[in-house]
């Protein structure tokens, strides 16, 4: 099994302005987003991280640029973590797209939603758990089953793999929260993943760092069955 840090980008000046960026290019983080990557460094020191996937979007860039500059990485770029093609309401106001019909939909059917000119959120989905399985495979198979690995995207995405590793339709993926800069994690196993943590803006991450192998015999796959009882 490997370990999936996924890292939202830091605060960007469309997020401040209330503007749906999607993929324009150019966006950059304010100061508060830099100051937000820079604090990434220090949360995750310790953690032994395999590689760094990123989306192709230059504020998710930003983010991971003072943590692989730190751990001696180069990102992996990754097209299929890039944000969602809103199509024609990239750019648009917040405010002024909550009035459209579709708005509705968005929140309460997301998987219906298709944006005009552009992708619906059920092939965003697709596309982002296709990609963090994949990668998790690769890195399995180059570095070993208890790698860490993290990946750098966007809100929408990651809640969209996060419904997708918790077995809970794309409809509901609207009740998770995914701040700027958060950290979510993701355990992959031979059978099934495990969400293991959602929205972390702070917190202590030393348990993502597996202990070392105890020497016994096993008759199922290690990690793929639940604690009975919830933990220790």
């Amino acid at each position: 099994m490997t370990t999936l840090i996924l890292l939202r980008h830091g605060r960007s000046s469309a997020n401040v302005a209330g503007v749906l960026a999607g993929r324009t290019p150019g966006v950059e983080l304010d100061d508060t987003g830099r100051v937000q990557a820079d604090k990434v460094v220090d949360r995750l020191a310790g953690i032994p991280l395999t590689e760094i996937v990123c989306s192709p979007m230059l504020r998710c860039e930003q983010t991971v640029a003072p943590l692989a500059e730190a751990r001696g990485l180069a990102a992996v770029t990754e097209p299929e973590l890039a944000e969602v093609d809103y199509g024609s309401w990239t750019g648009g106001s917040l405010k002024t797209l909550a009035k459209e019909p579709l708005w509705k939909v968005v929140q309460a059917h997301p998987s219906a939603a298709v944006f005009p000119d552009g992708e619906g959120l059920a092939a965003m989905q697709h596309r982002g758990v296709a990609a963090v399985r994949r990668h998790a495979a690769r890195i399995a198979a180059e570095h070993g089953p208890h790698s860490v690995w993290l990946a750098c995207s966007h809100g929408d995405v990651i809640k969209a793999i996060l419904a997708d590793a918790l077995a809970t339709h794309l409809d509901n993926f609207q009740r998770i929260m995914i701040d700027t800069c958060s950290i979510s994690v993701v355990v992959h196993t031979e059978l099934r993943p495990f969400v293991a943590r959602v929205n972390d803006t702070g917190g202590d991450l030393s348990s993502l760092v597996a202990p070392p192998p105890k020497r016994r015999r096993r008759t199922r796959p290690p990690g793929s069955d639940a604690v009975v009882g919830g933990s220790t």
